[in-house]
C-alpha cells in the first residue's frame, strides 16, 4: 500500500494477520490395574482460545495412545503425551495401581486394593487433571477410581470400587462434549460392585475375574480396574483410551497431514486429529 507525502511516495508494508486458533489437546489415558485394581487416570487436558500462530510454519501434531491394562502385579501402563508442537504438550494419564499405588500423570491412577491396606492414588498435574482415589482397606476390597480432568477419583469403600473422576466439557467442535474421564476401580468380590467410569470416556471397573472396560478412543479416558475373586483368580485392567487434538480457526489451513476430520461450525473450520500429523496455515 502506498500513500502520497510532500510530493513523493512512501510505501508501508503490512504483514497479514497471524492466523488465530483455539485448541483442545488430550493425552492418552492410563490403563487400569489388575486384581481389584485402581482405575486408570485420564490423559492430561489442555485448552486455550485465541492463540496466534505464524503463517507458513508447519506445526506437528502427535495423538497419544492409551496405556495398556495390567495383567500382573505391576500398575497399569501410563498413556502417551499428545502434542501441538511447539505450542503445548498434555501429560500422560497415570496407570491404575495393582495392589499398589496409582501412577501420577495428567490425572493420577487410582490405588489398587490389597492386603487390607488403604493405598493412595497417583497425583494429577496442575491445570491438566486430578488425583486418583484411594483403595479400600477391606480385604479383597475396592480399588480407587482414576482421576479425571474435572474431578478427583472416588475412594474405594468396602468391596465397592471408586468411581472415576468426571471429565471436562468443551464446545470446540460446536457441541458440548466431555473428554478425559477417569476409569472406575475394580472390586475384589463378586458380591461387591465395581466403580463406574467417569463421564468423558472413562471405562468401568469389573468384578470377579472379568477385565475392566477400556477407555473410549479419542477421549483420553482411563481404563477400568480389573476385579478379583478369592481362590479363583484376578481380572486384568482395561486399556486407556487414546487422546485427541482439535484445532478451530477462522482461517483455513493451507496444508495438513495425518488425515484430520474437517468440519464446520458457524464461521469456524475445525480440524480433529485422531492420529498424528501436521498442519500449516
Amino acid at each position: 500500500m502506498s500513500q502520497r507525502y510532500s510530493g513523493g511516495f512512501i510505501t508501508t508494508n503490512f504483514n497479514p494477520l497471524a492466523p488465530s486458533v483455539d485448541y483442545l489437546i488430550v493425552a492418552g489415558g492410563g490403563g487400569g490395574g489388575w486384581g481389584d485394581g485402581g482405575g486408570g487416570g485420564a490423559g492430561g487436558l489442555l485448552t486455550a482460545n485465541g492463540l496466534n500462530l505464524t503463517a507458513g510454519i508447519t506445526y506437528s501434531i502427535v495423538v497419544g495412545a492409551g496405556g495398556t491394562g495390567s495383567g500382573t502385579t505391576s500398575a497399569g501402563g501410563s498413556g502417551s503425551n499428545s502434542l501441538f508442537s511447539p505450542v503445548a504438550t498434555s501429560a500422560v494419564g497415570g496407570g491404575g495401581g495393582s495392589n499398589g499405588s496409582g501412577v501420577s500423570g495428567g490425572s493420577g491412577g487410582g490405588g489398587g486394593a490389597g492386603n487390607a491396606a488403604s493405598i493412595a492414588g497417583g497425583v494429577g498435574t496442575s491445570g491438566q487433571g486430578n488425583t486418583g482415589g484411594t483403595s479400600s482397606s477391606t480385604l479383597y476390597g475396592g480399588g480407587g477410581g482414576g482421576g479425571g480432568a474435572g474431578a478427583v477419583g472416588s475412594n474405594g469403600s468396602g468391596q465397592v470400587g471408586g468411581a472415576g473422576g468426571i471429565g471436562l466439557t468443551s464446545s470446540i467442535i460446536g457441541t458440548s462434549t466431555y473428554y478425559a474421564g477417569g476409569g472406575g476401580g475394580g472390586s475384589g468380590n463378586t458380591s461387591g460392585s465395581a466403580g463406574a467410569g467417569g463421564t468423558g470416556g472413562g471405562g468401568a471397573g469389573s468384578v470377579g475375574t472379568a477385565t475392566g472396560t477400556a477407555g473410549t478412543a479419542n477421549t483420553g479416558g482411563g481404563g477400568g480396574g480389573g476385579g478379583s475373586q478369592s481362590g479363583v483368580g484376578n481380572g486384568s485392567g482395561g486399556a486407556g483410551g487414546s487422546g485427541v487434538v482439535i484445532l478451530r480457526s477462522l482461517s483455513a489451513a493451507t496444508a495438513t497431514t495425518g488425515s484430520p476430520t474437517v468440519t464446520y461450525s458457524a464461521q469456524y473450520t475445525i480440524y480433529t486429529f485422531t492420529s498424528s500429523g501436521s498442519i500449516k496455515f
